[in-house]
């Protein structure tokens, strides 16, 4: 064999050596590998955002992958709710995290979809610049704010705080933003404030540059935001499916709840393999303090979304009440609440 040959064939085989490395390590072969299966078979696909509350869902993906079943379903995630929007009505997904006005403007709309569960509470906070000029709650206005959605408890939560302090709904401009986005804006001073869901409230105080204007709790008791939904044809062709997923992520919002151990193992994989942010950013939004936020009891309960709907209707984004039934299915919430939390100890690679 030539030199030449012998550089040629050097070459190649470090060409197929980093392909298959790039393969082994970079493609997610079940995703691939899902669509060949037959239709009964498939494991939905659920779509989240880098959010805490929409936490149990890479938190259930990576216990029970330990578990004897494996993993329950396929994760994905987006950036934002408008695309997962399109998602859920395209049927690229099956079923998703969103915030709770979302889900009710698109049943509203014709878009087949149920609540099943919760996300979590509690959660959300306004924050605005450390040193800023914004002192209390009542030098917003005239200032602009960002919001995850028109059609979120984050708004929501903002319109209600405006009421105590007798402000009209147009005292505070609102501007849409995806969440991983307020942070920088904020510290860039392109924004005055944000009302966003952990971990970003986390990320601005640790950076030094943020404070906490206050928490959602504060102005509403119970406060829920994401909300887990599912197309009605799983729901229709595939029941114990969803029983299946709900019962997983019934299980980690109580093994979180466990204790710190808990949120700081949750912190350091979801943070590292799901959420591309750093473990010490979750471990500060899931423990300082421990309710800061609270992951059980997570069942729908009609007064809460009684209450959403209605603030709906009342700052514009819905034109007609839609009764509690039309859009949430408790049957699988119902069977959930028999569940335990999983039974998985950080660096233990056995669940049950």
């Amino acid at each position: 064999m030539s030199p030449k040959s012998r550089v040629l064939l050097g070459i190649v085989g470090w060409l197929m050596l980093i392909t298959g490395l790039h393969a082994y390590l970079n493609v997610n072969w079940g995703a691939l590998l899902n669509d060949f299966r037959p239709v009964e078979k498939r494991k939905i696909i659920v779509a989240y955002i880098p959010v805490t509350c929409q936490l149990t869902c890479p938190v259930t993906d990576y216990i029970s992958k330990f578990s004897e079943n494996g993993e329950l379903f396929l994760p994905r995630m987006f950036q934002g709710f408008p695309e997962i929007k399109e998602a859920l009505i395209s049927n690229k997904i099956q079923a998703a995290f969103v915030v709770a006005p979302l889900a009710i403007a698109l049943v509203s709309q014709g878009v087949p979809i149920k609540v099943v569960y919760l996300g979590h509470r509690y959660g959300s906070a306004l924050v605005v610049r450390k040193n800023g000029p914004v002192k209390n709650f009542t030098d917003l206005k005239g200032r602009t704010v960002a919001i995850p959605s028109r059609f979120s408890d984050e708004r929501l939560i903002l319109f209600r705080a405006m009421k105590v302090w007798g402000m009209k709904p147009g005292d505070i401009k609102m501007v849409e933003m995806a969440p991983p986005d307020v942070s920088g804006a904020l510290a860039a001073g392109a924004i005055d404030g944000f009302v966003m869901g952990e971990p970003f409230p986390s990320q601005a105080e640790m950076k030094g540059f943020g404070r906490v204007l206050f928490q959602a709790r504060d102005y509403w008791p119970d406060y829920m935001s994401c909300i887990l939904v599912v197309r009605q044809d799983l729901i229709d062709k595939r029941p114990d499916t969803v029983q299946v997923l709900v019962d997983g992520i019934a299980r980690s919002g109580l093994w979180l709840d466990k204790g710190k151990p808990y949120r700081e193992d949750a912190a350091d994989f979801v943070g590292r393999f799901y959420y591309n942010q750093k473990p010490a950013l979750l471990r500060w939004a899931l423990t300082k303090p421990m309710d800061r936020v609270m992951y059980s009891p997570l069942a729908p309960r009609k007064a809460d979304f009684d209450l959403v709907r209605d603030l709906m209707i009342e700052t514009g984004v819905l034109n007609k009440k839609i009764d509690f039934s039309a859009y949430t299915d408790t049957r699988f919430s119902d069977k959930a609440s028999i569940q335990t939390a999983w039974k998985y100890e950080p660096g233990i690679a056995t669940a049950k």
